[in-house]
């Protein structure tokens, strides 16, 4: 085994931050009981808060951002793993202030660690990452809520996010009708390439729905990542004995609605968190993700860039001009 490797580290100086890579010896990673090479990593907007020292997201500098990590165990003191295992790593305390997926290697607690599925190669657990995960357990409180392809459209908001995108695309493989909310120029990426039925621009579908307390009713379901009056919206006009999922704040994390959608129509609103999810729920996502729910265009949608690139990439998501996911490759 190596006795450096390579990562992108976050380091404070007076209050100012910088993200540089830098080769670090083995011996700085905190002693948990899974060592693992990571093999491939995603971008998240965590990271980007991390990766400019938010507080709120990581306390102790210098750090390794990187909420995702899929790779081998190189040792483990627990015995539900052993060397040569292949697993993935998302949530809990990785990449806040435990060192994460954007160095080449990260040491861990087993309680975290997942068995990679059989049907999911190391690159298409990363296609997912944090937000692919989020996206199935989305989708997965729908389907458990009662809403079938045929009840009607699902709205889906932030669609060319990380949740959003994969989003769509999940559903699009289980049949669904997917309207398409997004605040970009990316019909063709939405319909052509995720299978959204219908797209509408963002500013479009608040003047649509803005305006009353109640709307006619559009959607079976939804899937919101953003908040604020998209939110209100999808739930103003979801049909009766629907649900919708929030699990983002890109646009507010305030929801103006009266409560007439959930007297008068039993619409159900269900938040979603992946991070500190029990391990076996998360297991049984990544098992219908790695198979009946695994869209054929997984791959497609995500650029890979070496560590050298990740800084560039960090600003993309930051700023909102990423478009699909971008997946961190160690050599």
């Amino acid at each position: 085994m190596e006795h450096h490797f390579k990562a992108l580290v976050v380091r404070e100086n007076e209050g100012n931050f910088s993200a540089k890579v830098e080769t670090l010896p083995i011996t700085d990673l905190s002693q948990n009981e899974v060592l693992i090479k990571v093999q491939y990593s995603s971008v998240n907007f965590k990271d980007t808060m991390s990766a400019i020292g938010n507080k709120g997201v990581t306390q102790k500098f210098p750090h390794v951002p990187g909420i995702d990590a899929v790779g081998e165990v190189i040792t483990s003191s627990n015995t539900r793993f052993k060397a040569g295992d292949y697993v993935i790593v998302t949530g809990y305390d990785l990449g806040m202030n435990t060192w994460g997926g954007f160095g080449e290697y990260t040491s861990v607690p087993s309680a975290w660690v997942v068995a990679l599925p059989k049907k999911l190669s190391p690159l298409e657990a990363m296609c997912y990452g944090t937000a692919g995960l989020t996206a199935g357990l989305s989708v997965y409180e729908l389907v458990k809520a009662g809403v079938k392809p045929e009840n009607g459209k699902i709205a889906v908001s932030g669609a060319t996010g990380g949740v959003g995108s994969l989003s769509v695309a999940i559903l699009a493989k289980l049949g669904y009708d997917v309207l398409a909310i997004s605040g970009k120029e990316q019909s063709d990426f939405l319909t052509k390439k995720l299978g959204a039925n219908s797209v509408i621009s963002r500013q479009e579908f608040v003047e649509k729905y803005d305006s009353k307390p109640m709307s006619s009713t559009e959607f079976a379901g939804g899937i919101d990542a953003v908040g604020g009056n998209i939110l209100s919206g999808i739930l103003k006009a979801t049909k009766y004995n629907g649900a919708v999922t929030c699990c983002g704040l890109v646009a507010s994390s305030k929801v103006d609605t009266s409560i007439f959608p959930f007297i008068l129509r039993h619409v159900k609103l269900i938040g979603i968190d992946s991070v500190e999810q029990p391990l076996e729920y998360k297991e049984k996502i990544w098992q219908l993700l790695a198979d009946e729910w695994k869209p054929d265009i997984l791959t497609e949608i995500i650029k890979e860039v070496s560590l050298e690139e990740l800084p560039a990439a960090l600003n993309k998501v930051r700023e909102g001009n990423a478009v699909g996911r971008y997946v961190v490759k160690h050599k």
